[in-house]
């Protein structure tokens, strides 16, 4: 054996030892775990924590279920109120953060920062605020709106919490985007009389995209799959309950409540399964929007 050949041998070996740790740990916790949940999913639970194989009944039983596809629905609703509006207003304040504004740094972290508090105490304030007596936005409109009592809008109340929290940081990595464009380009279209709103429709949009892109997804996977802002927003005697239970607040009732956990996998087989057709569905539309080109 040579000695470039040894060099190259050496190289490999110490790579893999690099990245075992990573591997070891995404076999451990990630891959064997959803092999079992798989597994689980066909299964039927019995006492002292072991199964017996039953078929798909867990899954005719899931797609029986008015609450699954009530949960179902609460789920994909509650991605179509927080995704476009959030991402919207995430790009609008990345923008915003972008253009030279005194204390823009500032800005940038009182924006991130509620991406940094605790969930527990982002609902407590948010409870607070949507209290039907003495909260204060009911007091600002001069309603008594029971925002998280009734049922037609405790799943926007939800969301609107949920759009506050994620702002900053989609705003963060759409600035890193926008920071990455030539500056060449906006004052090539300066010169040729372009306005700013022109600039961003037309430099900003579209150098942008593949960063608005990877939000997006995030996003939408975050939204399919939210769990403990409604957990922590409803609580179980909340009569609005069943109008703001997602997937995963039911897949949580079943397995860790009421200890049916082989139907409780099923449900998180069909939200795996959801999220990788909302995905590729998104992946599929990319190459009519999303611009790669330098």
């Amino acid at each position: 054996m040579n000695k470039q050949s040894k060099l190259a041998r050496d190289g490999a070996v110490w790579g893999l030892i690099m990245v075992a740790p990573t591997i070891i740990g995404l076999l451990v916790l990630n891959i064997w775990p959803f092999i079992e949940t798989i597994y689980m999913s066909f299964s039927k639970s019995k006492a002292f924590g072991t199964f017996e194989f039953c078929g798909l009944k867990n899954y005719v039983e899931m797609f029986q279920s008015p609450e699954f596809w009530k949960a179902t629905w609460n789920s994909v609703y509650f991605c179509i109120l927080t995704v476009p509006v959030g991402v919207f207003l995430a790009l609008l304040v990345a923008v915003l953060l972008n253009a030279k504004l005194r204390g823009r740094t500032a800005f940038r972290a009182i924006f991130f920062l509620p991406m940094v508090v605790a969930p527990a105490a982002v609902a407590m304030v948010w409870k607070w605020l949507f209290n039907t007596e003495y909260g204060i936005i009911n007091s600002l409109l001069g309603q008594n709106i029971r925002w998280l009592t009734n049922p037609n809008i405790v799943l926007a109340a939800c969301a609107i919490v949920a759009i506050w929290s994620s702002i900053g940081y989609d705003a963060v990595l759409l600035l890193s985007g926008i920071q990455n464009i030539s500056p060449s380009l906006y004052e090539a279209a300066g010169l040729d009389g372009a306005s700013k709103v022109t600039q961003f429709f037309h430099i900003t949009l579209p150098m942008v995209s593949p960063t608005l892109f990877v939000v997006l997804i995030m996003r939408l996977m975050a939204s399919l799959k939210v769990y403990d802002l409604i957990y922590m927003m409803v609580e179980q005697s909340n009569p609005a309950l069943p109008s703001a239970q997602s997937l995963m607040y039911l897949f949580y009732r079943e397995s860790f409540v009421a200890g049916n956990k082989g139907y409780a996998s099923a449900i998180v087989i069909w939200t795996v399964l959801l999220i990788g057709i909302v995905t590729a569905v998104q992946f599929m539309g990319q190459k009519k929007w999303v611009n790669y080109e330098v």
